[in-house]
């Protein structure tokens, strides 16, 4: 993952992609940080996983600069989202979604809202990096709702 994000930033450096080349850069910056305070190599889930948080922060920066009408930095944060989501394993249907929450409350055997905390520490391990951790929240509190 490292070493595609290394190549892709040297191709949009040629193209002279300013956003693509900022935003790769940016993401190894998250990487490298990470490493140096862990002290060891990460692994390709590890990475995936800081990948994701990049977008997360893109994604509620991105609320704050609608509400706030930039929309040229709102327009800004969806290429660097778009860019980040190339990186990411295949994101899951909301459908697909749906069938994994259920069978993980049947596993679980979770009812109410009370045991949300025991039903989200058994699904998210499945849906880590798949997934928008929000529309995971949401539709697990109309499920068990």
């Amino acid at each position: 993952m490292k070493a595609q994000l290394m190549n892709d930033m040297k191709t949009a450096m040629k193209a002279k992609d300013k956003l693509r080349v900022d935003t790769i850069r940016m993401a190894n910056a998250a990487i490298k940080n990470a490493e140096i305070n862990g002290k060891k190599e990460l692994s390709e889930g590890e990475v995936v996983e800081i990948i994701g948080k990049e977008i997360k922060m893109r994604r509620d920066a991105l609320e704050e600069y609608k509400k706030a009408e930039r929309p040229e930095d709102v327009a800004k944060l969806e290429k660097e989202i778009e860019i980040l989501l190339v990186y990411m394993p295949e994101q899951l249907s909301e459908a697909e979604l749906r069938e994994i929450i259920q069978d993980t409350i049947n596993q679980t055997g979770a009812q109410g809202a009370r045991e949300m905390g025991k039903l989200m520490g058994a699904l998210m391990p499945k849906v880590k990096g798949k997934a928008d951790g929000k529309l995971v929240s949401n539709l697990v509190k109309e499920l068990l709702g």
